[in-house]
């Protein structure tokens, strides 16, 4: 199995309601995968806690394969979720994929 694990800086917003509610609306989106990607086998979003650190969210996701990472990176639900609700707030990303 391959977990696949994704970090997510957001850029700076208005008002802190703002950020919560479009980091919850990714959340959301993302963990509604497992019920369209089959190769998908687990699915989690978490917000950072600690105002020490700069990320604000963590992607950790299961798949059976590394080219089913592949394939759920590049399949359109997960596409639209990335362009359509990450793209726009995203200021950075850091990721790794390991066997376990």
């Amino acid at each position: 199995m391959i977990k696949h694990v994704v970090m997510f800086k957001l850029k700076e917003f208005d008002t802190l309601n703002e950020k919560q509610a479009k980091m919850q609306e990714i959340k959301e989106r993302l963990e509604a995968l497992i019920d369209v990607i089959d190769c998908l086998k687990a699915i989690r979003v978490d917000f950072n806690i600690n105002p020490e650190e700069s990320w604000d969210l963590i992607l950790t996701t299961e798949l059976p394969t590394l080219e089913d990472v592949k394939t759920y990176a590049t399949h359109p639900a997960h596409v639209a979720v990335s362009k359509e609700a990450i793209a726009p707030v995203k200021a950075d990303r850091a990721c790794v994929d390991f066997e376990y």
